[in-house]
């Protein structure tokens, strides 16, 4: 098996030279699914692994647009559709001028597994542009927006590709992405998710993420014959992840201490709960990027260009975005007494990171387990407008602490029937691989 590691590795490196986040993220569901290729040698005979890591199609198109000066500025569009086997690709679409092909990649791969541990029938996919929405106007977002749309539209639709919002991409530029394609398209349709609540939209959709973040880590707990009540928990991120893990960690009766930006991190001691989560929210709302005028308004530490991996904790939740956790900061959390360390955004954690919280026994969940309840609400969101109606905000969170409980056993007995019990990477990688492939298998050579 470990011909086979070596054999994807020179492969990959081949096919997609200078694509390390899409290398790491392959990297880390191969190691995993090894065990499975040795039991079932089919899917090594019909190349499985090869045909999961490549994707179905990769579109990438110009997106020329006006500003306010009226000078025309280019960018960059992508979309990638990973992979259809189990239902239509589904994934967010990011607007950072960080988003290259390697991200997107891994990110879309990532989803595949993501999408298939959340029950629903939806297949993995990502897209977006280098556009930074950053000290632009309403007009100049929303013109982007429609000429992105002008070429995305001919790729997507609800039961091809239903996109969603992701880094950059809001209520604003899903209202106006979504109002592009129904005129250009003559039809109302369920084709984006994170619609606005009057047209479409799913109640619960932006605290999703950040909620199902919780209830995983309440599951993986309970499993150990403990809770989230009385603990001490470490946030990263300051957006709607970070949001909504707060907002639940204070229901679950745990204390919330940090907050963190590219600024650095504030440390609250007194908790960060009431009053202090709207201010988060406003706080989001400057599109400042900053925490520092939490710290001024509430009189607590901040601790500037630093993150907040050095506070004593319980359990950490990194909800800020890819490779934000490095070996140097888990070994901090480690000797800090941390237990408990759930992904809230794609991939936080290097590969050193997650090797030591795995060799040291941390309940540590992978984030295509424990961030899915994002991308389960949005197909929670698909199921409504193809009903023509809308839940509860009630329905929709027991729908979802139900989908989050079933992705927290299904990881753990993936983890068991393979014989790495309790490694949550190894049983999410394990179950949402079997999923997918054994869709593929039935479906032929495509």
């Amino acid at each position: 098996m470990k011909d086979v590691m070596s054999e994807v590795k020179e492969w990959l490196m081949a096919r997609d030279p200078g694509q390390p986040e899409f290398h790491q993220a392959v990297y880390e569901v191969v190691e995993s699914v090894l065990p499975v290729l040795e039991a079932h040698p089919e899917l090594q005979k019909e190349q499985i692994l090869k045909r999961m890591i490549e994707p179905e199609r990769v579109i990438q198109f110009r997106v020329p647009w006006v500003d306010d000066k009226g000078e025309v500025q280019v960018n960059r569009g992508f979309r990638i559709q990973m992979n259809s086997a189990i239902g239509p690709y589904k994934g967010g679409l990011r607007f950072h001028s960080s988003v290259n092909l390697s991200i997107l990649k891994f990110l879309a791969f990532e989803q595949v597994f993501k999408n298939a541990l959340t029950t629903l029938p939806m297949g993995g996919g990502k897209g977006g542009s280098d556009f930074n929405f950053r000290n632009k106007s309403d007009g100049e977002v929303m013109r982007f927006c429609q000429s992105f749309m002008n070429e995305l539209y001919r790729h997507i639709g609800p039961d091809t590709d239903v996109p969603a919002g992701d880094i950059g991409v809001g209520a604003r530029e899903i209202g106006y992405l979504f109002g592009q394609y129904k005129k250009l398209n003559n039809g109302f349709s369920g084709v984006l998710t994170g619609k606005g609540l009057n047209w479409g939209g799913s109640i619960l959709r932006p605290e999703a993420t950040g909620f199902g973040v919780v209830y995983f880590a309440e599951n993986m707990l309970k499993a150990q014959g403990d809770s989230l009540k009385g603990k001490t928990v470490a946030v990263s991120g300051f957006g709607n992840v970070a949001w909504g893990a707060v907002q639940k960690a204070n229901d679950l009766g745990a204390k919330v201490v940090t907050i963190s930006g590219p600024d650095g991190y504030i440390y609250d001691p007194e908790g960060i709960s009431g009053e202090k989560i709207q201010f988060m929210l406003r706080l989001r709302a400057t599109n400042q990027d900053i925490v520092k005028p939490y710290a001024d308004r509430f009189g607590c530490d901040f601790h500037e260009n630093k993150k907040p991996w050095e506070v004593k904790c319980d359990v950490a939740l990194p909800c800020a975005t890819q490779n934000e956790l490095g070996e140097k900061d888990a070994q901090a959390l480690i000797a800090n007494g941390c237990k408990c360390v759930v992904e809230g955004a794609n991939m936080p954690c290097t590969p050193e990171a997650a090797h030591i919280f795995i060799s040291n026994k941390i309940l540590y969940a992978p984030g295509k387990a424990s961030n899915a309840g994002g991308v389960a609400t949005s197909g929670l969101e698909m199921s409504q407008n193809s009903m023509r109606l809308n839940w509860t905000a009630e329905e929709v969170d027991q729908r979802l602490q139900h989908i989050m409980k079933s992705i927290h056993d299904t990881c753990l007995k993936a983890s068991h029937d393979y014989g790495v019990a309790g490694n949550y990477v190894a049983g999410a990688n394990i179950a949402g691989f079997l999923k997918v492939a054994n869709a593929m298998m039935d479906q032929g050579i495509v």
